[in-house]
């Protein structure tokens, strides 16, 4: 099932048809520290309606914060994320996500953080995405095919929450995806083909995500900007729950707001 929250603006542009969906990486999700005020921002700066939702893979169930659906999380796979991404952008497209109506949105961007830069990255393969952006985001998913060197084929990984301290599994359902569809995942020759406008926007001191990576991602774009934010981490500093926006990511937003007016407005 696929879970998220719609924002829309209290004061909305007439005639618009303009829409933003955020994804969130790798042991994320919707309420996840600075996710909920990221789309507060974004809304009140952009008057569209944003769409911020968990990834049906994301292990995260009818408990908004708790990795309740271990299972889901084991099996999930990059193709997986593009398909739910797909749905949302369909519904938004079709004016209508479960039981919500509204007007039909036309022209897209898409956010994504860390993993969820690679989704967002294809979508741009979609005619009515108009803008992207990435925040602390992977140049390759083949670095989750890494992560089973030395593991039987079949085997299991087991991925801890820092956070948390859980537990959870990671099947080889991933690796499998990736051999089956390498070209489809080799975002510099996505990135090379698209023509839609791409912000990178990554810090100094992501240990999570090298800054190499943000930087990969803007050379391989054919119209792609880099902004890097000195002194910030993978979240560009802030934590769960939120404690309040900090300098770095008052920069992340303050970027992206400024990309996506110029591009998707």
């Amino acid at each position: 099932m696929l879970r998220g929250d719609l924002w829309t603006p209290t004061a909305p542009v007439e005639g618009a048809d303009t829409g933003l969906v955020i994804c969130h990486g790798f042991k994320g999700f919707k309420d996840w520290g600075f996710f909920p005020f990221a789309s507060r921002t974004l809304v009140s700066r952009l008057h569209c309606p944003v769409v911020s939702f968990n990834f049906t893979g994301s292990g995260i169930g009818d408990d908004p914060e708790s990795f309740s659906e271990r299972e889901a999380f084991g099996h999930n796979t990059f193709s997986r994320e593009c398909a739910d991404l797909e749905a949302v952008l369909d519904g938004l497209a079709e004016g209508r996500l479960g039981a919500l109506s509204f007007p039909r949105v036309t022209r897209f961007g898409v956010l994504g953080h860390s993993r969820g830069g690679v989704a967002t990255i294809l979508s741009a393969e979609r005619t009515d995405v108009v803008a992207i952006a990435t925040w602390a985001a992977i140049a390759s998913p083949l670095r989750y095919a890494a992560l089973f060197e030395g593991v039987e084929p079949g085997g299991t990984v087991e991925i801890t929450n820092a956070r948390t301290g859980e537990v959870l599994p990671l099947y080889s359902d991933v690796v499998l995806d990736l051999e089956a569809n390498r070209d489809r995942f080799d975002l510099n020759a996505s990135l090379a083909r698209s023509r839609v406008p791409l912000l990178v926007v990554h810090g100094t001191e992501d240990l999570a995500v090298p800054v190499e990576d943000g930087r990969q991602l803007a050379a391989a774009g054919v119209d792609a900007s880099l902004e890097i934010i000195d002194g910030a981490g993978h979240t560009f500093e802030v934590g769960h729950p939120f404690m309040g926006p900090s300098p770095e990511l008052t920069a992340a937003l303050s970027f992206t707001g400024d990309h996506f007016e110029r591009h998707l407005m």
